[in-house]
């Protein structure tokens, strides 16, 4: 199958997002007007310490009208690899450096209108090592054991899709902590 651009234009671009209009052609021969979010991408992490607490940010989320209890996360800035997004945006968000971040997986966060990808890692080791947070941000950190964030999930509690599709691909590793 073929998808044919045919036409792209930009509408909108912000300090994060830029807003296109493209129109496609599909296989069938149909003209399609597309609106797409350009992103540069972004980084997921799950930071479990020592003592098997996992770390999250109660942050203020504009959109949804409220805080939102979520995994730490970031824009990937130009020309940056994403482990060193992840490894700055947890000493921003939740003041500890990792001494390990294992690259998980990834997923597009809403393909049907976004560009962006989100990169998952996993954080262990950590250790104080803060960095300022971004201007903008309101975060409360907060940590869980891994028994009751499973609980919390069970539960509907996180209202974050990254949150709540990273916890759920990183259950079979928790699986002895849930017992």
């Amino acid at each position: 199958m073929s998808f044919k651009l045919l036409e792209s234009k930009k509408v909108f671009s912000g300090k994060l997002i830029k807003v296109w209009q493209e129109q496609v052609e599909y296989p069938d021969g149909r003209e399609v007007s597309i609106e797409l979010l350009k992103h540069p991408g972004s980084v997921g992490i799950l930071p479990v310490d020592d003592e098997g607490q996992i770390w999250f940010v109660r942050q203020y989320r504009h959109p949804s009208g409220g805080m939102l209890l979520e995994l730490p996360a970031g824009t990937i800035d130009p020309d940056e690899a994403p482990e060193i997004t992840a490894a700055r945006e947890i000493r921003e968000e939740i003041g500890m450096a990792a001494s390990a971040l294992t690259h998980i997986g990834g997923f597009y966060l809403a393909p049907g209108y976004s560009t962006e990808f989100m990169h998952l890692y996993l954080a262990t080791g950590l250790t104080p090592n803060p960095l300022s947070q971004d201007e903008g941000e309101f975060i409360q950190v907060e940590k869980y054991s891994i028994k009751d964030v499973y609980q919390m999930l069970d539960k509907g509690e996180f209202a974050d899709v990254k949150t709540v599709a990273f916890l759920g691909l990183m259950r079979p590793r928790f699986y002895n902590h849930l017992r």
